[in-house]
């Protein structure tokens, strides 16, 4: 790639400046998550050089491991060297459940509450391009639609992700030239995870620039952006609302196209509802058929025009 002879201080400054432009030049703080792994040292460090006095850090315990403590105290001792605020956050509830996603979204919970407690603008955390690329393969395994391929996002709402153009080798070698031996978590090699299936999988492919699934993420982000563009226009002329629900004037649309427009449907009748892939499609071939059918609890009419609305209550026997 064009960067490659770039210095990894002179990538990550580029990588910034291109997903949160004027930052250099305003008071905004960035936050950082930083687990002690090799990725997160690594943003450690090139935030540090790249923006002086003007970043802070957060460590997540889980409680899922007892090393978690020593690991995050680990970080807190590099941070507290270097001038850098940090804390320890630690979930209130113990993590139950599916272990990964329930992880997932106590961190971001804890770090979203730490941002505001700091007055924290932005989050920028340490997804790479060999997540990215695993990332990519898990959705495919499942069966994933265009939004899910669009994999990590560089920058979604306040996160953004300024190492997807860096692979994990290249961030290993960084924070070992620094003099740092990054934590090992053990959870990385645990075969009970899709995603170190997927990892280990991998390892046998030499050769390939894993940079290039970020490109791929890129262009599929662009086309899902494209399509959304398009739905927002097409709901604003066709959608109308009423006191009973909805109605869509014209249905005849690519099928992607038409899937977007019901759920946006669905959604203006009852915004909890999220209904499955093959659910969405039965429902599309019913009404195009003119069917009424119930997704939900929302009551589907067919024909030329669709219409949605709460179905009624059911009648006890």
């Amino acid at each position: 790639m064009d960067d490659e002879a770039a210095s990894p201080e002179t990538r990550f400054v580029e990588a910034f400046d291109r997903l949160v432009p004027g930052f250099a030049s305003n008071e905004r703080k960035l936050g950082l998550a930083v687990s002690g792994g090799p990725d997160s040292l690594a943003l450690l460090l090139l935030a540090c050089q790249a923006f002086p006095g003007r970043i802070a850090a957060a460590t997540v315990d889980h409680g899922l491991r007892p090393a978690g403590r020593v690991e995050a105290e680990f970080v807190a001792s590099l941070c507290n060297a270097r001038g850098i605020p940090h804390k320890i956050l630690r979930p209130v509830v113990p993590i139950r459940g599916s272990i990964q996603s329930a992880a997932r979204r106590a961190r971001y919970a804890l770090l979203n509450d730490w941002m505001r407690e700091k007055d924290i603008h932005w989050l920028a955390t340490a997804h790479h391009a060999d997540d990215q690329l695993e990332t990519m393969i898990m959705r495919i395994l499942r069966g994933s639609g265009i939004d899910g391929m669009s994999g990590i996002r560089e920058k979604r709402a306040n996160i953004i992700r300024p190492l997807l153009n860096f692979q994990k080798a290249e961030l290993e070698s960084y924070v070992a030239g620094q003099g740092i031996e990054a934590v090992d978590d053990p959870s990385n090699r645990d075969q009970g995870f899709d995603r170190v299936r997927v990892r280990n999988a991998l390892q046998d492919l030499e050769g390939f620039d894993t940079r290039l699934a970020s490109q791929s993420a890129s262009a599929l982000g662009a086309a899902r952006e494209a399509i959304e563009w398009m739905v927002a226009r097409l709901a604003n002329e066709h959608i109308t609302t009423d006191d009973c629900g909805c109605k869509l004037s014209q249905s005849v649309f690519p099928h992607e196209i038409q899937r977007r427009l019901l759920l946006k449907c669905l959604h203006i009748c009852d915004p909890a509802l999220s209904p499955r892939g093959s659910q969405i499609d039965q429902t599309i071939l019913a009404l195009e058929k003119g069917e009424t059918v119930t997704l939900g609890n929302i009551l589907c009419r067919g024909g030329e025009i669709w219409r949605f609305q709460p179905a009624p209550p059911r009648r006890n026997s």
